[in-house]
């Protein structure tokens, strides 16, 4: 069974695939670090576009995308409205909503502007290095980084058996479902208690045999990563260019 929500979705014959992981997760850093320093919303627009079109360009489609961005679409929308209504001193507009008067101020708008922008960046970037690297190497990169090793390790751990109890719970689901588990609020609230609990039973069972079976292979609390090749020069100097180039867009 495919999560096509969940899983990467990345082209391996792509160009920005086929970078060394480590040169994309320092680009990112150094983008990132660009982004949230910018002042104004044109440098993170920039940022926005290259990486949204990136992301078409390696097969991503508009649905999953869609998806993968609504969270921070909220947050970022969030943010906005709370700045406008409850931050800066220039009134926009008064709005009565059952007998409150709600006023937006420009600078609070003009600042949720900047914070959203920062957030659209900051995801996008983020997204671009997500959509292109297989978690492992990603993983990889960061244990190369000086990462904790306790943190790659439980990261691993949780990506793998993530999608097992995804079917689990997709199982059980539609088992409740077809005995009209959910009809009504109160059933419903009942099934998806009883389906929480399984998903707990079974999470705890799976860490106990997985203890288990590393175990007995002799696994002594070291993950063995990828081994790194050595970093091509020609990735190296593209991916500084790229950096210098938005950079300079940044400071001009």
């Amino acid at each position: 069974m495919h999560h096509h929500i969940t899983r990467q979705t990345f082209d391996p014959s792509h160009w920005v695939s086929a970078l060394d992981p480590r040169v994309k997760l320092l680009s990112a850093f150094a983008l990132l670090g660009l982004v949230i320093s910018s002042h104004g919303i044109a440098f993170s627009l920039v940022v926005t576009v290259l990486s949204l079109a990136l992301c078409l360009n390696l097969g991503v489609t508009p649905k999953t995308l869609a998806l993968r961005f609504s969270e921070p679409v909220f947050i970022a929308g969030t943010v906005l409205i709370l700045k406008l209504f409850c931050a800066g001193n220039l009134p926009l507009f008064t709005w009565h909503l059952a007998g409150i008067e709600l006023v937006g101020h420009r600078d609070g708008l003009w600042e949720g502007v900047q914070i959203a922008g920062r957030i659209a960046g900051g995801v996008t970037i983020l997204a671009v290095v997500g959509f292109s690297t297989p978690f492992t190497e990603l993983m990889a990169a960061l244990s190369w980084l000086r990462v904790p090793q306790s943190l790659i390790d439980v990261a691993l751990f949780a990506w793998r058996y993530l999608f097992l109890l995804l079917e689990d719970a997709q199982v059980v689901y539609h088992a409740q479902r077809n005995r009209l588990g959910y009809v009504g609020y109160r059933r419903g609230l009942s099934s998806f208690g009883t389906l929480a609990g399984v998903l707990v039973i079974k999470a705890f069972d799976n860490s106990q045999s997985v203890t288990t079976a590393m175990v007995q292979r002799g696994y002594d609390g070291q993950m063995p990563m990828l081994l790194h090749k050595p970093f091509v020069a020609r990735q190296v100097f593209c991916s500084l260019f790229f950096v210098s180039s938005l950079a300079l867009i940044r400071f001009i």
